[in-house]
């Protein structure tokens, strides 16, 4: 049991009393009539004790959401948006909250929440009567930790809901019920059918939660992503036996986002989902140096190839610092932690407009292969000083630039 979860009915009620004054919700109160509800992740944050960043309060009313909605956002000077016309859905933006308000669907708010994704997120709290209806004992899988669905169906009206078990799995550390690992594992291919942005977006979330790694092994045991050769490509590592440890917490939280979606989706995948160019960019480059490495070992490298290895990783080399043998991962990390390592962050001592001016030389491939070239003798430390870099350059440009007849 978590030590912060509250289990007391009125104990929560206080809590929720409190924090819908402390955001203003107060304000909108008079305009929701008798039988309106609080549902969903506002109440289970609140249960546990956990704060947000963003906001997100989601109101069941019995009628008219998009009337109410309209005499809320004109009252408070809010922005206003239907979300979906047909089945009432609003949304009301209030500085940083969102207000999301809908119809009643079922004849009864228990028959709503029978709906809803998980357990966890199925209680409701009446506002004129200040009751809490938990008709899926959500409140005894939140102090259990257990994540479970009411039912097949509730997976099947959103199949993004697949991927929703594996965030709260990486945001809240909750373990998931055998009956839902069965239910996701016959439906994972129907996340075919979601908007690929939504499954994206999805896939951020559950990367960048306090356990993700727990969410990224289920999601690879489970191959939810269905890529064929997971098992035999040599470039997906045994999560399970890094240490993470080597990298601080702020690497962990900058770079393991980055190498948890390279080991769970291929290039392929990244471009379906509408990853970014950066993103697929960088998972190609640790593709190429993983299997450069498997190829020859570090030692055997030549200065260019480290050089290159370095000029191509220098932003995030600590998302590959697990496809390196262990005996220099920990010596790598220190050596990129220090800005002044030439090799690590490859600079320069002349810039192209230096060279120009003092060289006589136009912009062009051999400029940028001269650059290369100083940058890599001051990355060896064969360089010290401008003059030097003078010096080098003259006689760099002598023996390569074209000979005119």
């Amino acid at each position: 049991m978590k030590s912060s979860i509250h289990t007391n009915h009125t104990l929560i009620i206080d809590q929720l009393e409190r924090s819908i004054k402390f955001h203003n919700l107060d304000l909108i109160l008079g305009f929701l009539p008798k039988g309106s509800y609080l549902v969903g992740g506002y109440i289970r944050d609140i249960i546990l004790g956990r704060k947000t960043k963003k906001v997100d309060v989601d109101i069941v009313v019995p009628l008219n959401a998009i009337e109410i909605g309209k005499k809320i956002a004109d009252s408070i000077g809010s922005k206003f948006i239907i979300l979906d016309e047909k089945r009432e859905v609003v949304r009301i933006i209030l500085n940083h909250i969102y207000i999301d308000i809908a119809n009643q669907v079922s004849s009864t708010i228990e028959g709503d929440l029978c709906s809803r994704d998980f357990s966890i997120n199925s209680i409701a709290f009446l506002f004129d009567k200040k009751c809490l209806v938990d008709p899926l004992n959500g409140l005894k899988d939140l102090e259990i930790s257990l994540l479970r669905t009411h039912s097949e169906k509730n997976l099947l009206s959103d199949p993004l809901r697949i991927l929703r078990c594996f965030r709260f799995v990486s945001e809240l550390n909750f373990k998931v019920d055998l009956n839902l690992i069965t239910f996701i594992k016959k439906n994972k291919g129907k996340l075919y059918l979601v908007a690929k942005e939504r499954i994206n977006n999805e896939i951020q979330k559950i990367v960048h939660g306090a356990s993700a790694l727990d969410a990224v092994l289920l999601i690879k045991k489970l191959n939810i992503f269905a890529t064929d050769n997971l098992s035999e490509d040599s470039f997906f590592l045994d999560l399970e036996k890094i240490n993470y440890v080597e990298l601080n917490q702020e690497e962990k939280e900058k770079f393991l986002p980055s190498f948890f979606i390279a080991q769970i989706l291929d290039v392929i995948s990244l471009e379906k989902l509408k990853f970014s160019k950066a993103e697929i960019e960088k998972t190609k480059l640790l593709r190429k140096w993983h299997f450069l490495l498997e190829k020859k070992n570090i030692a055997q490298f030549s200065e260019s190839d480290r050089f290159a290895l370095h000029k191509e990783l220098e932003m995030f080399l600590p998302t590959f610092i697990f496809h390196l043998p262990q005996n220099l991962r920990l010596n790598w990390l220190r050596r990129w932690r220090d800005n002044d390592d030439k090799l690590f962050h490859p600079s320069n001592l002349l810039n192209g407009d230096i060279i120009k001016k003092n060289l006589k030389i136009k912009d062009g491939p051999i400029l940028g292969e001269l650059l290369r070239y100083l940058s890599k003798e001051l990355a060896y430390k064969r360089l010290n000083n401008f003059d030097e870099a003078i010096y080098k350059a003259k006689r760099w440009i002598e023996q390569n630039a074209p000979k005119c007849d």
